[in-house]
């Protein structure tokens, strides 16, 4: 685990053993208010449709992607930067993914991955609420990204070509 990860776990610990943070007071939390969930449908390991129908912002996705905090897709993931210190070596390379899978490909695997491959170890970044298995009490009824941070990351994955 980073240094990075580690400081935002025990935060978040903190916070959780301290009553600080509660689903009712996101304001306590530090996170914006929980948005409504936009159902997504699969067809063929794919969501054609972008999330509640947003388009994504790729200079907001990529500082989603490198945040520690938000996407973090540089810990499991190789990235073609400079500028980012160091990357994971769990998932495979997300260089060129833009010109090797197609929008809606990139857009589940985001989303749900867990959807058609239960084993994997991918989070899901806008998984049904209702899915996700005694969440911390600061994350009960939220996804982990907003439906527009999903669409931005998408934005900013599908210009590595």
């Amino acid at each position: 685990m980073h240094q990075a990860q580690i400081a935002i776990f025990a935060a978040l610990l903190s916070l959780e053993f301290t009553g600080l943070a509660t689903a009712a007071d996101p304001a306590a939390s530090g996170l914006p208010p929980i948005e409504p969930y936009c159902h997504w449908e699969q067809t063929d390991l794919m969501i054609v449709e972008p999330l509640c129908g947003l388009k994504g912002d790729a200079k907001r996705g990529r500082a989603i992607a490198t945040d520690g905090n938000r996407g973090n897709c540089v810990a499991c993931h190789n990235m073609p930067f400079g500028d980012v210190e160091g990357y994971g070596t769990i998932g495979p390379s997300l260089a060129g993914i833009g010109g090797r899978y197609p929008e809606g490909y990139i857009r589940l695997r985001v989303v749900d991955t867990k959807s058609f491959n239960p084993a994997s170890i991918m989070p899901g970044y806008y998984r049904d609420p209702g899915k996700i298995h005694r969440p911390a009490k600061i994350f009960k009824g939220r996804t982990f990204l907003t439906a527009q941070e999903v669409e931005d990351v998408i934005g900013f994955l599908m210009t590595m070509k």
